[in-house]
């Protein structure tokens, strides 16, 4: 599946402001090299860059489109392409950045696990992962994908990926590498203009893979579906917005 860094940045100021959480939960002074893993269009490298201006900063993606866009965004830095499930930096680094990724890889802990080996003594593996699997927003493109014409496909399959495991099971992965492992959670309150703006918001993100599974013949039934069954589960505030609660899980790790 192709992303859209278009799409994606429709909601920039939502998407970034958790990476400005986990960047302030970095014990860091100063910096040598740091990774963006899953750095996207480099909305997330733009706020390593303003905190660490003379590190050697690299972004790492798996997808082409949002790695032009990271490239234009930010010309001087360097940006490669690469599938996180089997990365490792060239040489040890003191900062491994992870906004909004690691969620995407089922065996996830594991690579971190891995990548703490990849840091500098007193590096720091700084990760934020969306926690909304349970959320009416997620939990509504499984029942859309399970009330339509395409239904018939999906009978007795899921698309959903795995709850996050418990805060403990991380730290007690990542603490036999680390002087210290900090968790904490946050739920962001979106305040949205309407129905149609959540739906945009997700449709780059989690949404993706439904999607692509009814294919192009069926996807915009499947977002007036989806559409109006989150129009009923977000109903308008006393301005008329949609509130748009949306969890989200933090994880900082210090190596010994």
């Amino acid at each position: 599946m192709v992303w859209s860094a278009s799409q994606y940045l429709k909601f920039e100021d939502e998407r970034t402001q958790p990476a400005r959480d986990l960047l302030e939960g970095v014990p860091l002074e100063t910096v040598g090299r740091a990774v963006d893993l899953g750095c996207g269009p480099g909305n997330s490298t733009e706020l390593l860059l303003a905190r660490y201006p003379d590190a050697e900063i690299t972004g790492v993606d798996s997808d082409e489109n949002m790695l032009a866009a990271a490239r234009n965004r930010l010309p001087a830095l360097t940006f490669e392409q690469a599938d996180l499930a089997g990365w490792a930096p060239s040489q040890p680094v003191d900062l491994l950045f992870a906004n909004a990724v690691f969620q995407w890889l089922p065996d996830h802990l594991d690579v971190m696990d891995r990548l703490m080996d990849c840091l500098n003594p007193g590096g720091v593996l700084a990760v934020q992962m969306p926690n909304n699997l349970d959320e009416p927003s997620h939990l509504l493109m499984e029942e859309t994908l399970h009330d339509g014409p395409w239904a018939s496909g999906f009978a007795g399959k899921s698309l959903r990926r795995r709850t996050l495991p418990d805060r403990q099971v991380y730290r007690d992965r990542l603490a036999p590498k680390a002087r210290d492992v900090r968790t904490w959670s946050i739920v962001y309150r979106h305040p949205m203009a309407d129905a149609a703006a959540i739906v945009a918001m997700v449709q780059s993100t989690g949404l993706r893979p439904y999607l692509a599974a009814v294919g192009k013949d069926n996807a915009e039934a499947f977002l007036d579906a989806y559409r109006a069954r989150i129009d009923a589960a977000y109903p308008p505030q006393a301005d008329g917005k949609r509130l748009f609660p949306f969890p989200r899980f933090f994880l900082v790790a210090q190596r010994a």
